[in-house]
């Protein structure tokens, strides 16, 4: 069994306001980018129940092999219900810590994956319950549409947003960005303007209305992460942001745009919505 787990970006970011549990709420458009994604296959083998025998390739991820979002998908699922013995090997195709979801979507794809193997079926509540304890934004890769987040990001309320025909180029610096400074350094406020409305628009009008309240804080620890999104706007994007807590940048386009040099000594991906 092979998935495509895909990345996503965030269109609009507001911190309306910190939780007393430690979190914040926010209030955001994800967009799934179908065009970039890790590979994961599992295979299910005989033998004793319980055990995974996991694997990985592509680009470099960080930290302990138990702290890896597949493999917590995967003993989630047996603590709870028990696990057939897998194997499972995921190909790193999203850079990690870029604020494109690339773990929560790993996570969400081998959850959804995985269920098919057990005994009974799990409903779609009993499915995003598990997913949010994984990571605030799994619960959206198991909808994977367009969707307005809310709460912790796990409120989810599909939207008719639909950029098809649009290009997207997306750069990735390589800076690491704590999510935790990056909040620390907010101001949570509710926007004047829900951000339904806001999205409502054109593409062509969001650009002075629709930003990323992380920018301000992340840009001024990392001004070339601010710079690349100002150049993104002069090669002629119709709207430029950066996604999530950072550090990836992405321009929406109404052509394909052509990646300048300056931009290939990092990440970099391209294609059609």
């Amino acid at each position: 069994m092979i998935a495509y787990p895909n990345a996503k970006i965030n269109i609009g970011l507001n911190i309306v306001k910190r939780r007393s549990d430690g979190y914040h709420d926010i209030e955001t458009l994800f967009y799934p980018l179908r065009g970039l994604y890790d590979i994961l296959e599992i295979i299910r083998v005989e033998g004793e129940g319980n055990k995974l025998e996991f694997s990985q390739s592509g680009l470099a991820v960080d930290g302990l092999l138990e702290n890896n979002l597949c493999v917590k998908a995967y003993n989630l699922l047996a603590q709870r219900y028990g696990m057939p013995y897998v194997k499972m090997h995921l190909h790193k195709l999203v850079p990690m810590g870029a604020g494109l979801g690339g773990g929560s979507s790993d996570a969400a794809f081998t959850l959804r994956m995985l269920s098919g193997f057990l005994e009974r079926s799990l409903s779609d509540d009993e499915l995003s319950a598990m997913a949010l304890e994984l990571g605030s934004d799994c619960p959206f890769f198991l909808i994977n549409r367009p969707s307005i987040g809310k709460g912790r990001g796990e409120v989810l309320e599909t939207t008719h947003v639909d950029l098809s025909g649009y290009w997207v180029l997306l750069i990735n610096p390589g800076i690491h960005v704590s999510t935790k400074m990056a909040y620390e350094g907010s101001s949570p406020k509710p926007w004047d303007v829900p951000l339904a409305r806001l999205v409502d628009k054109p593409v062509t009008e969001w650009r002075n209305q629709l930003i990323n309240d992380f920018e301000q804080t992340v840009f001024a620890k990392y001004p070339e992460i601010g710079t690349i999104k100002q150049r993104l706007y002069e090669l002629g994007a119709v709207y430029a942001s950066m996604s999530g807590s950072g550090s990836s940048v992405f321009g929406i386009f109404e052509k394909e745009p052509i990646v300048p040099d300056e931009f290939k000594q990092y990440f970099q991906h391209k294609s059609q919505f």
